[in-house]
């Protein structure tokens, strides 16, 4: 016999319902689940299927888990499922927080790239508009964002736009000093990162 993992697919919202809106729903739901699984000889792992209750109001639906036959699945107060992070509360904000990291590694990778004199400008935009700001911008179209992330990934942004401009040199004082946030809105001619995903 096999084991199969629905990998925390088991989750119920007041407006999207994946598997019910009740948890009676959410029971039934879920027990032809696993009768379905076992008429072709697979087994639902208990382990590896969790499920997450987004209710507006987060007193209700006290249960902790649901008990099927012999299985118990737990509730969890978020998960990973298809690389997006879901949370009870339909947050979004560990979602950017994990896009941020991603992001960062990604700009990590190719930061020597980005500092390099002989290639041009650019190519460097072209590095960061198809590599590094994909990574960031995956599933950005169900973000409704608030000021705080707004400035977050607009500092991600400035951050590799201040590595591929480079230092500026002020004329008068002959110092080198790092661009700010207007000269680099005025250098970089495609629309910001916010605009992208607005």
């Amino acid at each position: 016999m096999k084991l199969i993992g629905t990998h925390q697919l088991l989750a119920y919202a007041d407006d999207v319902n994946i598997l019910g809106g009740s948890i009676h729903t959410l029971k039934e739901n879920a027990e032809s689940l696993v009768a379905a699984t076992r008429e072709i000889g697979l087994e639902v792992s208990s382990d590896k299927t969790k499920y997450t209750i987004m209710y507006r109001d987060q007193n209700a639906g006290r249960i902790h888990s649901v008990r099927i036959d012999n299985s118990t699945f737990e509730r969890v107060a978020g998960f990973k499922y298809l690389g997006t992070t879901l949370t009870n509360q339909n947050s979004i904000v560990e979602e950017i927080k994990n896009r941020l990291k991603s992001g960062n590694a990604c700009y990590h990778s190719v930061q020597i790239f980005l500092s390099f004199r002989l290639l041009s400008k650019n190519l460097k935009m072209k590095i960061y508009r198809t590599i590094i700001l994909p990574v960031v911008l995956d599933g950005c179209e169900t973000w409704s964002l608030t000021l705080r992330e707004e400035r977050k990934l607009s500092m991600f942004e400035n951050r590799v736009l201040r590595r591929i401009f480079g230092p500026r040199r002020d004329e008068v004082t002959g110092k080198w000093g790092k661009l700010h946030n207007e000269e680099l809105n005025d250098l970089y001619s495609s629309p910001n990162i916010v605009r992208v995903i607005k």
